[in-house]
């Protein structure tokens, strides 16, 4: 029997005065991240009436002026009056803090929503909002301003259907910017699809010379997501391990398949949460595989037993996986509570797994036998990796000799206060080495383009001189091994030319610190110097300028008649002068701080540019090239 859903399923736990004076605690920030968890937390309302049953598409738009409008079919938000707070319980959602059905009043059994905080918060945040609810055959419309009602619940027309619209502006005076990114929703919208299979979403770009729409309906659900992770590589079997099972209230789906690569990509999601820092779940998922794998592959003769066992690592070398729970009260923790804490679990996943997975491979001998050949084939690699390793690992302080011959160290011991420049060339090398701040400014000159990490095994990667240069003098190890405690810089500065060559350098160096230096681009380590494209001279007065942007800004200041411009190409046109002044300087210079947002999203780019397969690079670079500020031919 379904279940009623009325005012008496709505908990009221608290006001909601303290949101507009600290948004950063409800929303995480007043930036990019924050502004667009406005809009998936009114989505998220949306999806919970769709794992209930009720809801069948959900439509998303921006609308002409930027506001953002979410119309769901589910069953409406209650318009009765509400027995705590005496307002109509749509007036209630809307105006506090923590009513709504998921707080313990039967409403929802499983519900998403990261913060849990609800729309009350988008329409405390809000310029304007409009709630428009298709219920018990009425139109309901209430409008806001940045959380206030400005009129009573009215009735304006009659509903054929039954669902809910919330149309809202962000407050411009809350948020540094108020203008929504396309790409960063779309990836949103699209992720809960999959994770929810059998939803429609539809998600439309109205603003002008923008203008385009996007349907998501995913019936294979995390089937469709790993082939979708997977497009930029290639399998090496056909059919893709799927487990979706129900134990006691909780829900277990994964997906996985293995591909000729070498890093490991497993996802793991609660309640539609993308745990970033893992949890429960995953933790009884890589056991249970580890396992599995090794049971199947002794009983099979694919091991003898006297041979070691292959360990975690060897076994998911080249995985795609997508974990997704369902559980009724999760418990989040963590930096940044994205880890799943709930205990039980872990042994629910680990079961699950060890049983599915066992008859997916005794019924499937041929792709068991491709899955525990690639991981025998890691475990030797790993065996060669280590030898390697042993090379690069940083030696103590008496022993300091060992670090690279072309790294000019600073004089300073403490990491929090050093800094290390990657500089492109032993030109720029050479005047950045110069220029710098002996103190706390180390300088490690790169000859020429690493090696493509996306396309090499570790063992590889560690005969690479470059890359052994970088791990050495950073300090903290590399892949498994990795420490971060143990790193010798907090300030990783990759500074390269500002063209083409620059850029493939700088993304050759960033996929390797994304897929074997995680920890250093997680913490805040790693940067990107943003050296001058333009030098202006005019009357003995020299001006830097970073863009095209600021070149006309400043010659509409200092007038165009009379002035020597220089385009630099590359850093090693500058003297060490020049150079510390506009890149180095740490009370003049830019810095780009690199951070990660959402890794799945990463790490689609990073197979897409640096993998094997053409197509989808072609793609991407079709559909991006207008958006190129800066090409150098």
């Amino acid at each position: 029997m379904k279940q009623e859903y009325g005012a008496s399923q709505i908990q009221v736990l608290e006001g909601l005065e303290a949101v507009r004076k600290r948004p950063g605690m409800y929303i995480g920030s007043t930036g990019p991240r924050g502004l667009h968890h406005l809009v998936y937390e009114v989505v998220d309302n949306a999806i919970d009436e769709a794992l209930q049953g009720y809801c069948y598409e959900i439509y998303v738009s921006i609308n002409k002026d930027g506001s953002i409008s979410c119309a769901d079919d589910g069953r409406g938000i209650p318009v009765e009056v509400h027995p705590q707070t005496g307002k109509s319980t749509l007036e209630t959602v809307l105006t506090v803090l923590h009513a709504g059905g998921k707080f313990g009043g039967g409403g929802y059994k499983v519900s998403g929503g990261l913060h849990g905080v609800g729309v009350s918060v988008v329409n405390a945040l809000s310029d304007w909002l409009v709630a428009e609810v298709h219920r018990n055959g009425n139109i309901y419309r209430q409008s806001y301003k940045k959380g206030i009602p400005t009129n009573d619940l009215e009735i304006v027309g009659e509903a054929k259907n039954t669902g809910t619209i919330i149309s809202f502006m962000p407050d411009a005076t809350i948020f540094d910017e108020v203008e929504f990114k396309y790409e960063t929703l779309e990836h949103r919208l699209r992720e809960l699809s999959f994770l929810n299979k059998g939803i429609k979403i539809v998600f439309e770009d109205k603003r002008q010379d923008q203008e385009k729409k996007k349907e998501f309906h995913y019936t294979g659900g995390l089937v469709e997501y790993v082939k979708f992770l997977n497009k930029s590589r290639t399998g090496i079997h056909e059919e893709i391990v799927y487990i979706d099972k129900k134990v006691k209230d909780c829900v277990v789906e994964l997906a996985m398949q293995y591909t000729d690569g070498y890093s490991e990509n497993i996802y793991s999601f609660a309640n539609n949460i993308n745990t970033h820092e893992g949890g429960t779940h995953l933790a009884g998922f890589r056991a249970a595989l580890t396992k599995t794998v090794n049971d199947y592959a002794k009983r099979n003769k694919l091991l003898k037993e006297s041979d070691p066992n292959l360990v975690g690592e060897d076994i998911r070398e080249g995985l795609t996986a997508v974990v997704s729970v369902k559980l009724s009260e999760p418990q989040f923790e963590g930096q940044t509570k994205t880890k799943l804490g709930n205990t039980v679990m872990r042994g629910i996943v680990d079961s699950v797994t060890v049983e599915e997975l066992g008859s997916f491979l005794e019924e499937n001998p041929t792709t068991a036998r491709i899955i525990v050949d690639k991981g025998l084939r890691a475990q030797r690699a790993r065996e060669a990796a280590k030898r390697a390793r042993e090379l690069t690992r940083r030696k103590s302080v008496l022993e300091s000799t060992s670090l690279p011959g072309k790294l000019a160290d600073c004089a300073e011991k403490d990491p929090v206060k050093s800094e290390i420049f990657l500089v492109e060339g032993d030109s720029a090398g050479g005047s950045a080495k110069q220029g710098r701040d002996r103190h706390s400014q180390a300088i490690l000159p790169l000859k020429g383009k690493i090696l493509n990490v996306e396309k090499s095994r570790l063992d590889k990667i560690l005969s690479s001189d470059e890359i052994k240069n970088m791990i050495t003098a950073f300090g903290c190890g590399v892949g498994n091994d990795f420490d971060l405690e143990k790193a010798r810089y907090h300030k990783i500065v990759i500074m390269t030319d500002a063209d083409v060559d620059g850029a493939h350098i700088r993304t050759l160096i960033l996929t390797l610190f994304f897929r074997y230096m995680r920890p250093l681009i997680d913490n805040g380590y790693v940067y990107i110097a943003q050296p001058p494209l333009y030098k202006v001279k005019k009357q003995k007065k020299e001006h830097y300028v970073y863009s095209d942007a600021q070149l006309e800004q400043l010659l509409e200041q200092i007038g165009r008649t009379g002035v020597e411009l220089q385009r630099y190409k590359g850093l090693g046109e500058m003297n060490a002068e020049q150079l510390w002044e506009t890149t180095m300087n740490p009370e003049a210079r830019t810095l780009l701080q690199v951070s990660v947002d959402d890794a799945a999203m990463a790490d689609e780019v990073f197979s897409m540019l640096m993998g094997d397969k053409v197509a989808p690079r072609r793609e991407f670079i079709e559909a991006n090239a207008k958006y190129v500020r800066n090409l150098d031919i």
